[in-house]
């Protein structure tokens, strides 16, 4: 594939960022993709490894040896078609991706690897300005209609998918815009929304309904996940109005930390914090919210969504920004001999780390202390693992000073009362019980109800949801009509 010896005469290619004083005075997206000539140099780098492992590592199983190839011979819309006939989104993956086909390249075994996901952003970002990418209608209607609850990744994956099957394709969403925690839960400046509005209206002309501000069931009492729903649909109706539905949302109950002073005001969950920001940048308006202006900061989670937290607190213009993590601090390089073709733990300063973030491993929060109900700082000590559990290390107890302080340790499990209302059966961890078997896969105990995406698999990334909507419209149409000619 790509240049017999371009792996040998040439190295990895990174994407550039604008400077960090520009980027941090607004929410713009500022990575700068690869040129055309860039691309074609990355793809010239892709081996003739006669087992391609990326494929692999990809999630979606994006056909990569192939596009890097077209990419090497400057066949660019041959490329969007390879893309596209395994991802029907990578506008969104070519930008907040991990890229485990990455750690999965041959060639990351003794050197660095393609930049596959740079490539796939160049690819999509060519499609759009050629105008490449257009909807793609069904040539025959089925007459049978399809629900399906959450307009995050799975969701739209499965209603594309099933929209050009031929099947009427209702979106219901309960915020108020498209794209679950694509919309709200990642920043502007990682992922511009204008990515899901291209992709809405490709959808909408291929006949998908989209239903915003529309919850279906009840919200938990004393919920704080994200809801700016003015109408209610039972679950009942919609069991009886279409012939099959899809659970589709997100894992959205925030881990919590129950420790004293938890009730201060100035802890709040990440997810209480970011879609605020999201929802002003589009234009929105929002009721006291929270900011981190001329604050200390202080980021309980190490992952993606303490990361956000971090870049939006710096936007806002916080005093100082600090990140916990319970984990103690990973290898800045990874042993391949031991992780290949796997994906490596190991230390990852991400572009938020780099605008201005103090950062603390093996620390936990013991207590939360303010004054007169507002928070001024919390109580921490360092931590080992042993025996299979934290133990803390006498001697390292120490306070630290903060006005507000971001819950970001992941999800627990999806809206429990959503289950409930379906009647469908958990697993061990909350999650809608359904398996991804080729025989009755993503089917829930409850009739004509299927379920995929972070509402069954659990907290995961877009490329995962990606898949799970293709896999689970694949299953509902074969379910609906016999037969199916939709890819796994």
């Amino acid at each position: 594939m790509g240049k017999v010896t371009g792996f040998l005469e040439f190295e990895r290619l990174e994407e550039g960022y604008e400077p960090v004083e520009k980027r941090l005075k607004n929410y713009k997206e500022f990575v700068i993709g690869l040129t055309p000539e860039q691309a074609k140099q990355q793809g010239a780098r892709c081996m003739d490894c006669g087992t391609p492992f990326c494929n692999n590592g990809c999630p979606v199983n994006n056909i990569i040896p192939d596009f890097n190839d077209l990419v090497y011979h400057q066949d660019w819309q041959r490329a969007i078609e390879v893309l596209h006939s395994t991802n029907n989104f990578p506008d969104f993956t070519g930008r907040v991706c991990p890229a485990p086909c990455e750690a999965a390249c041959v060639l990351n075994i003794n050197n660095d690897p393609i930049g596959i996901k740079s490539i796939e952003h160049a690819i999509v970002d060519r499609a759009w300005a050629e105008g490449w990418i257009k909807p793609q209608p069904a040539a025959v209607k089925t007459g049978k209609k399809v629900a399906i609850v959450g307009s995050g990744p799975a969701g739209m994956a499965a209603a594309q998918q099933l929209a050009r099957a031929g099947h009427d394709v209702t979106v219901f969403e309960k915020n108020d815009t498209i794209g679950g925690l694509l919309r709200f839960g990642i920043p502007d400046f990682k992922f511009d929304k204008s990515h899901i509005d291209k992709r809405v209206k490709q959808m909408e002309a291929e006949g998908v309904v989209f239903k915003t501000n529309t919850i279906v069931g009840d919200m938990p009492k004393g919920s704080k996940v994200t809801n700016w729903a003015k109408t209610t649909v039972s679950p009942e109706q919609l069991k009886a109005e279409f012939d099959a539905v899809l659970l589709a949302g997100g894992s959205e109950q925030s881990r919590d930390l129950p420790v004293p002073g938890r009730d201060l005001e100035g802890v709040y969950f990440a997810m209480e914090f970011l879609p605020q920001q999201n929802r002003i940048n589009a234009g929105g308006k929002v009721k006291d919210q929270i900011m981190a202006t001329g604050k200390d900061v202080i980021v309980i989670g190490g992952g993606d969504t303490g990361s956000d937290c971090v870049g939006t607190s710096n936007r806002h213009g916080a005093k100082s920004v600090t990140q916990f993590e319970v984990m103690p601090m990973p290898p800045e390089q990874e042993n391949k001999d031991l992780t290949w073709p796997y994906w490596p733990i190991k230390l990852r300063t991400s572009s938020s780390h780099e605008e201005g973030c103090t950062r603390e491993f093996a620390i936990a929060t013991k207590e939360f202390i303010g004054e007169k109900g507002k928070l001024t700082g919390l109580k921490t000590v360092h931590v080992e693992f042993k025996d299979g559990k934290f133990a803390e290390i006498a001697g390292t107890e120490k306070t630290y000073k903060a006005d507000l302080v971001l819950l970001a340790m992941g999800f627990t499990n999806p809206v429990s009362t959503l289950l409930e209302g379906f009647g469908v059966d958990k697993d061990a961890r909350g999650n809608a019980k359904a398996t991804t078997e080729v025989e009755g896969g993503y089917k829930t105990s409850a009739d004509k109800v299927f379920a995929a995406g972070d509402v069954r698999r659990g907290q995961s990334l877009v490329v995962w949801a990606i898949r799970e909507g293709r896999q689970a419209a694949r299953a509902i149409d074969e379910s609906l009509m016999g037969v199916t000619s939709l890819p796994r």
